[in-house]
């Protein structure tokens, strides 16, 4: 229950969100709004580069890739809050540990598809094949 009064404990705070019991409800917003207007910029941007010839076409996807990964960045920052705090540390690890696991798996996929496609026989030598 309460004890009547309105201040915040630092030990009610979820970890992560130790600086935030200080920022009134606006800040929280208006990084949320950044965030949006950062994202959609850089989607937007994407789909232009793709639309124009502002960028060589074999430097196309370094570009895309490069978009991309900003706005990862923006998501990690401004949705998901994840700093460089001492207490995001868990958070941190547990991400590292989703992108090597999601890694593992596309490459893995990769690699398995590679070799079969080199140990597959040719269509048409498989149709010269007697019963």
């Amino acid at each position: 229950m309460s004890n009547g009064s309105d201040e915040r404990n630092v030990n009610d705070v979820a970890p992560g969100f130790l600086e935030y019991p200080e920022r009134s409800a606006w800040e929280g917003i208006r990084s949320y709004l950044i965030g949006l207007v950062l994202a959609a910029f850089l989607t937007v941007l994407s789909f232009y580069l793709v639309g124009t010839n502002l960028i060589w076409e074999p430097g196309l996807p370094a570009a895309l890739a490069s978009l991309a990964l900003a706005q990862i960045g923006v998501h990690l920052v401004f949705f998901l809050h994840i700093t460089s705090a001492p207490d995001n540390t868990n958070t941190v690890l547990a991400l590292a540990f989703g992108v090597f696991i999601v890694g593992l798996i596309i490459g893995g996929s990769l690699w398995i598809m590679f070799h079969l496609n080199q140990n597959m026989v040719p269509a048409s030598e498989m149709m010269a094949m007697p019963y």
